[in-house]
């Protein structure tokens, strides 16, 4: 599969890092101020890009949601309505957060949740889009995303691997173009997730990703995770997550649902130094001996002994040599079957160690 360039100049795939989302949502309070904070934040912490929300209430929500009651310690407001109304950017503001990402390098997108955000967010050219768990099941808001030709971040939690399989196929024949044109097929990242704030260890499932690049050979794969602490996101890494997505916050203790599961600016700086960590330990499917190794070897790597004197012209048997450290360092012992009938061209004294000038 060809590496997916998700913001201009940074791609995600084999042998690419690992791309690093810091989840923004609502976590700025409906404060654009504290937002740029964010962002700024994010950057210092080494993530690639931010994400935020973006809502049209009346489409994603019908009045009877928006009417609600809303009597929570997380409430900005008396009314579920007013209170998302708070937390929500308009496009100006958007579109401020987006220049103040490219004055400091950091690139700005969203989580479009119904159909004029997206429209919004294509319009003001978010480097890729992204739909989340809670809009798995939105199909018309799946395909118009798809239909877009920017690269694809869908989250799946709260549903299962049929339905996943069912979008996945949705988003690959989005463009397929009638006969005599052509088509830039959607390139889509599925990020295993669960809706859960925070989310248990075992609910997690990270095997969940060796299913899907199993199962979804054109999409590249990635994990979206609200677990406490760090742990689990570095072994999503391990894992073979391409992309990974986890909340930032300024304040854990701070209103609002998302802050508990976010990570304070010190922990997101070091769950990216510890991603690049794993990534240079991945290394290479192929084992081999390592230069670091040397030292170690030098002074414990057993080589081949003479278990009595040889006299030169000897033909080597297998009770006549053995593995031992010794000193001088001779042939490795893990030649010790392949001198079994060779001959010496020297005389080798008992407890020495046999020299590869030693053996014709």
């Amino acid at each position: 599969m060809e590496p997916l360039e998700l913001v201009p100049g940074r791609y995600i795939g084999e042998g690419q890092p690992c791309f690093i989302i810091a989840e923004i949502g609502q976590n700025h309070q409906g404060n654009i101020d504290l937002a740029k904070q964010l962002i700024e934040k994010a950057k210092e912490c080494g993530a690639d890009c931010v994400k935020l929300q973006k809502s049209c209430l009346s489409s994603k929500f019908n009045n009877g949601a928006l009417e609600q009651s809303y009597d929570s310690e997380h409430s900005w407001a008396d009314t579920y309505g007013k209170h998302k109304e708070h937390l929500e950017f308009t496009k100006e503001q958007f579109k401020e957060l987006q220049n103040y990402g490219k004055e400091i390098g950091m690139p700005v997108t969203a989580s479009g949740m119904d159909i004029p955000s997206m429209e919004m967010l294509i319009e003001l050219d978010a480097p890729f889009l992204k739909i989340g768990s809670g809009d798995i099941n939105n199909l018309p808001l799946v395909r118009r995303a798809a239909r877009s030709r920017k690269p694809l971040v869908v989250s799946t939690g709260m549903t299962d691997i049929a339905w996943v399989t069912k979008v996945y196929n949705e988003v690959m024949t989005a463009n397929i173009p009638p006969p005599g044109h052509s088509a830039t097929p959607t390139q889509l990242v599925l990020m295993q997730c669960t809706s859960a704030y925070p989310t248990p260890p075992e609910h997690v499932h990270l095997r969940v990703l060796d299913t899907y690049a199993q199962v979804f050979p054109h999409a590249h794969i990635g994990y979206s995770g609200h677990e406490m602490g760090i742990t689990i996101t570095l072994a999503a890494v391990a894992r073979g997550a391409r992309v990974i997505e986890r909340h930032i916050t300024l304040n854990n203790t701070w209103k609002g649902n998302d802050h508990k599961c976010s990570l304070e600016p010190h922990d997101f700086r070091e769950l990216v130094r510890g991603i690049r960590i794993v990534e240079e330990a991945l290394g290479s499917p192929l084992k081999a001996f390592q230069p670091s190794e040397e030292p170690c070897y030098n002074k414990l790597g057993k080589t081949v002994v003479a278990t009595r004197t040889l006299p030169a012209g000897t033909v080597i048997k297998p009770e006549d040599i053995v593995a031992k450290v010794a000193v001088p360092k001779g042939l490795t012992a893990t030649l010790l079957d392949s001198l079994v009938g060779k001959s010496l061209k020297t005389e080798v004294l008992q407890d020495h160690s046999i020299m590869e000038d030693d053996v014709l």
